[in-house]
């Protein structure tokens, strides 16, 4: 109480003197003046304590003022309240005190506007997005939220329930925006008010309960805090050692959430050590490895990483004394101040303009990227579908299914979603929900929508994929997986081409001596013989001439040597399961049952072509580059094809046919419309089907549409 009294009995002229610390004197004067204007203003108006109400924009320029904020924003909080609780307007403010105030004022005035029904918010980082998008300047957030600081200060004028709603209101939409700004110092003070709001006796029995174990061990404390300053000594770092202590909400939300009893929770020491830089930060984290055993699995580098919203330290734990865990947090004194105020550190290192330009990249995010809200928004539930934009220009925030909050870049997919959870969900989804309803993996997620992903033990990356993920992490794992899955396609490619060639040399494989094999794959230049194989499966050697140079070692390998076509050499069964090694090229779109002819293409391995397409024609009769291929009898997949049909103009004819396509079960990939005069126009339909018979059954149902006049298979490009 004492502190509460303290603070009631401050005076502008001792506040101008706290201001003449960091501000110069025609600042503190603007600061000055802000005050006595907005004192004349709220003339006569009284707080429900029984103070002039003046006292109040006092106290929150005074919140702001002990975090260093510049004179803009400390004006901005003396006259927050003067537009919604005077009848002076915005103009006014903006001819005494200039434009950037007046926006200040203005925009904190429509943030005091907003009613929120707390049941409508299943999540509070919905208006964490919402009260950011309203402002055009982050300052208006600061000012706010040291305004709800001081009415949580001295909520203990209000009734019971007035101080719950406020203090639940608090707690689900203040402290998650305080929180996302890196506000640790203000989110803590806003968490322990909303919490003895809410739960008086449970935070009155923890804050007994903290107070009795502080005490049983401050010993305890003292020694490790002393063994570990002895230490930073001996190894020549300058720097301090400070207990951090467990505020009162953060030990109740942890016996909650985790299911912990309180001594489990007070039995871990937490100590910060403050250093002068960031590589005095690393040689204090070894220096405290080689004190404690360090509990494996517990270090986090946010120095390197920064979090989200620029909090950086090295987070360590360690076995202490008795095997007690300690809890050790490691950074500068900038990283101290930025861990503490967030954002608002920014106008402890620049000032003016220059703050607000920022040193720091994601500072210069947030601040480009806030936008005013629509301002004729309805009730909570349209005010929450207004402002699902993006509010950072690179950031994403969307939710798992379990209200988890994730990070992602902008333009990001359900499968850069997928790899951030974990890579094996990455590598085995198929297929995604967007706010309950399926939707397609290349999808670029929009923030606050929930992502759930569909995984399939069998499923694999698809190289399409490629052309749509952003993140790294997905792009990485994605190149990865399908570089092991084409080699050992094009190995088991590789394999069936040198059996094939060998048959004409009336050996095999598991026939060959492997000490003679191994000599032949070393003369070839190879570590093993799945390099070769890999090789010859990607084209980029012919599998005849290495076989004959594996039969006769005199023989020598050129270009020109002809491959034998004798009728012992079956042609190469294609099974449609051979992956990326073999593809079907785009100008013709072989299917099952189409004469069909190999083209050896380096570095892909085999292109199918039919046996009439054009593209072929030109090297028929290279031998070295053509390849006898057949379909297997057992062929499966689905294949492309194209047909174009010419129908007249009628409405819902594209939707008519659409629906025949997919009644014979077939797949649409592609449809596109090119007009012919004013009755008849020539649809392009690229369609997956089985095999030919597939097919024919397709075009049949596509004739009896009426208007179709013909329908033709587009065999080359």
């Amino acid at each position: 109480m004492a502190a509460q009294e303290e603070r009631a009995l401050l005076t502008i002229e001792e506040f101008a003197d706290r201001l003449k610390s960091y501000l110069n004197p025609e600042q503190v004067n603007l600061v000055r003046r802000a005050y006595y204007y907005a004192e004349q203003a709220h003339d006569g108006q009284t707080r429900r304590s029984g103070e002039p109400y003046i006292t109040h924009p006092l106290e929150v320029a005074a919140i702001l003022a002990d975090m260093h904020m510049d004179h803009h924003s400390l004006m901005a909080a003396m006259l927050h309240d003067v537009i919604e609780d005077t009848g002076i307007e915005k103009t006014a403010i903006h001819e005494q005190f200039g434009e950037v105030v007046a926006d200040l004022v203005d925009g904190v005035s429509k943030l005091t506007h907003m009613q929120f029904e707390n049941k409508t918010l299943a999540q509070a980082e919905n208006f964490q997005k919402m009260a950011l998008a309203m402002a055009r300047d982050i300052r208006v957030i600061l000012v706010k939220l040291s305004d709800r600081l001081h009415n949580m200060r001295t909520l203990g004028v209000l009734r019971p329930d007035k101080r719950r709603r406020i203090a639940r209101e608090t707690l689900d939409i203040y402290v998650p925006i305080a929180n996302r700004l890196g506000m640790h110092n203000l989110r803590i003070e806003l968490e322990d008010l909303g919490f003895q709001a809410m739960y008086p006796m449970r935070s009155r029995m923890i804050r007994q309960a903290v107070k009795e174990a502080r005490g049983n061990r401050k010993d305890l404390v003292g020694q490790v805090q002393r063994a570990i300053a002895v230490r930073l000594e001996e190894v020549g770092l300058m720097g301090r050692v400070v207990g951090r202590e467990k505020h009162l909400y953060s030990i109740y939300r942890k016996m909650r959430n985790q299911s912990k009893s309180f001594a489990e929770i007070m039995d871990m020491f937490a100590f910060r050590i403050i250093v002068g830089s960031a590589d005095s930060c690393y040689r204090a984290l070894g220096m405290v490895h080689n004190l404690y055993k360090p509990i494996p699995g517990r270090f986090k580098d946010y120095i390197a990483i920064p979090k989200a919203n620029g909090y950086q330290s090295l987070h360590t734990s360690l076995f202490g004394m008795h095997g007690v865990p300690v809890e050790i947090q490691i950074r500068t004194q900038e990283m101290e101040d930025m861990a503490n105020n967030g954002i608002a550190a920014h106008w402890l290192y620049k000032s003016g303009d220059e703050a607000l330009s920022g040193s720091h990249a994601r500072t210069r995010q947030w601040l480009k990227g806030v936008l005013e809200l629509q301002k004729n928004a309805g009730d909570s539930l349209e005010f929450i579908e207004n402002v699902k934009i993006d509010l950072f220009p690179d950031e994403v925030y969307v939710f798992t299914p379990k209200g988890h909050i994730l990070e992602l870049p902008k333009g990001a997919t359900s499968v850069d979603f997928a790899y951030t959870v974990h890579t094996d969900v990455g590598n085995t989804c198929v297929a995604c929900r967007i706010d309950r309803r399926l939707a397609s993996l290349s999808q670029p997620l929009q923030s606050g929508q929930t992502v759930e992903v569909v995984t399939a033990p069998g499923a694999r990356p698809n190289v399409g994929w490629l052309n749509f993920v952003v993140t790294g992490k997905a792009r990485s794992n994605i190149r990865h997986f399908l570089k092991n899955q084409r080699r050992n396609e094009s190995i088991a490619l590789g394999r069936r081409l040198l059996n094939k060639a060998l048959v004409s040399f009336e050996s095999h494989l598991d026939d060959m001596d492997d000490q003679v094999l191994k000599g032949q794959i070393e003369s070839l230049k190879f570590d093993t013989l799945d390099d070769l194989l890999e090789d010859i499966g990607l084209g980029n050697r012919m599998a005849y001439v290495v076989a004959r140079m594996l039969m006769e070692p005199g023989s020598v390998e050129t270009e020109k040597t002809q491959i034998d076509t004798s009728d012992s050499e079956k042609p190469l069964s294609i099974r449609g399961t051979e992956g990326m090694v073999i593809s079907f090229a785009k100008c013709c779109y072989p299917i099952p049952g189409d004469p069909v002819v190999g083209h050896v293409s380096s570095g892909r391995g085999i292109v199918i072509h039919t046996e009439s397409c054009k593209n072929i024609s030109d090297i028929r009769h290279s031998p070295e580059k053509v390849l006898e291929v057949d379909w297997d009898k057992d062929v499966s997949g689905e294949f492309t094809v194209e047909l174009l049909v010419e129908l007249e103009h009628h409405r819902g004819m594209i939707a008519s046919l659409a629906t025949s396509v997919t009644a014979v079960e077939g797949n649409i990939e592609k449809i596109s419309m090119e007009e012919r005069d004013a009755s008849f126009c020539m649809v392009q339909l690229v369609i997956k089907v089985k095999d030919r018979l597939h097919l024919a059954r397709i075009i049949k149902r596509l004739r009896v549409i009426k208007g179709v006049n013909s329908i033709n298979r587009r065999r080359e490009a």
